[in-house]
């Protein structure tokens, strides 16, 4: 069962940081297109949509993460493993 709790530990990490590194990216490109020296217009709101959207994906990244390391704190207190 300790085997199963560190695999599943292991995977959400993996996940967790892969998705916060696409997050870093889609942040740092959308404030690229909204400050860049073009004159579009639509160029620069689909630059602030990908900061807005990047923003919120931080919030749920979080909030997941958060949820995610309640339960193992729980399953490892109910299994007892270190």
């Amino acid at each position: 069962m300790a085997d199963v709790v560190s695999f599943i530990q292991q995977l959400t990490q993996e996940i967790t940081l892969a998705a916060w590194a696409l997050f870093l990216l889609t942040w740092t490109i959308g404030w690229t297109l909204r400050g860049a020296p073009i004159p579009l217009s639509r160029l620069k709101r689909a630059g602030s949509g990908l900061v807005e959207d990047s923003i919120w994906a931080a919030l749920w990244l979080a909030l997941g993460s958060t949820v995610f390391a309640f339960i193992t704190y729980i399953v490892k207190a109910v299994v007892g493993s270190p």
